[in-house]
């Protein structure tokens, strides 16, 4: 990857065709290496924004740089071939292989193509999925794995075509406390292996966060709050200001940890939530 700036927002703002804004004057630099969360309580503008960062969307206002080119100005559908997506909502074929599913991220599709792929194309697949911790899982079906197991066949998928930019939207949704931490791993695991590829990260809960992450934005209402070194940021102050809610932050060997500040009530957790 030659771009040394993967992604760069100047006041970029989206609003809906009734006016209302969803991301308001947004600045935000994403550098090479660099491991970004972007936290925030729902209806923030996460996902928004990362449809701008993956080249899904032009914002209504302001400049988008992804990979060094300026949205507007370049082919959309050229400029996605060079960034990977997981997604938990990604529809895969229950009676394909492993190795199958991820050589769809060949070309993006849910069908496979067998006539296009080679001995080459396999292998690559099987090596994807070692690095996700699935390496015995290349013949295995896809509708017998665990939704744990399937969501790191989607990170291997995305990692087939060597994106110069990961996003990964909610990757630990729905999983239970052993398949969220291989997930996690697996995302450990990616750094170190790749330490150049940069990663964006949505998510809004703390504990989904892998030790790998090094920077963090914090969103609400469409707006940045705050951005930087995530030593800096997972503080419980910035996160209570973030949600909107008194919270306790809590650091373990680069792992976070939040729950409600001490000394609410049941009645005020309830209400404040609203």
């Amino acid at each position: 990857m030659d771009v040394v700036i993967a992604c760069e927002l100047n006041g970029v703002s989206i609003w809906t065709p009734e006016k209302k804004r969803i991301l308001d004057n947004v600045d935000w630099q994403v550098e090479r290496g660099q491991h970004w969360v972007v936290l925030g309580p729902n209806g923030a503008g996460k996902t928004t924004m990362l449809s701008v960062v993956g080249a899904e969307r032009h914002p209504s206002e302001g400049t988008a740089t992804i990979l060094g080119e300026r949205l507007g100005k370049t082919d959309m559908r050229e400029l996605r071939r060079r960034i990977g997506r997981v997604d938990p909502t990604l529809r895969m074929l229950d009676w394909v292989t492993g190795e199958e599913a991820v050589l769809t991220g060949l070309k993006n599709t849910i069908w496979p193509q067998w006539n296009d792929w080679d001995e080459n194309d396999y292998a690559r697949a099987r090596e994807m999925l070692s690095l996700v911790g699935l390496g015995d899982f290349a013949k295995r079906e896809v509708k017998t794995l665990s939704n744990g197991e399937r969501q790191r066949v989607r990170i291997a998928r995305s990692l087939i075509q060597e994106p110069e930019m990961l996003l990964l939207d909610e990757p630990a949704t729905g999983l239970d406390f052993p398949a969220r931490e291989a997930l996690l791993a697996s995302v450990d695991a990616l750094a170190e292996e790749h330490p150049d590829l940069p990663t964006v990260m949505v998510s809004h809960h703390l504990e989904d966060l892998p030790t790998s992450v090094s920077h963090a934005l914090l969103m609400r209402d469409g707006k940045v709050l705050a951005s930087g070194e995530v030593g800096e940021m997972l503080t419980s102050e910035l996160v209570s200001e973030c949600f909107g809610f008194p919270i306790d932050v809590h650091e373990f060997g680069g792992r976070y940890a939040a729950r409600a500040a001490a000394g609410w009530t049941v009645q005020e957790r309830i209400t404040a939530s609203r």
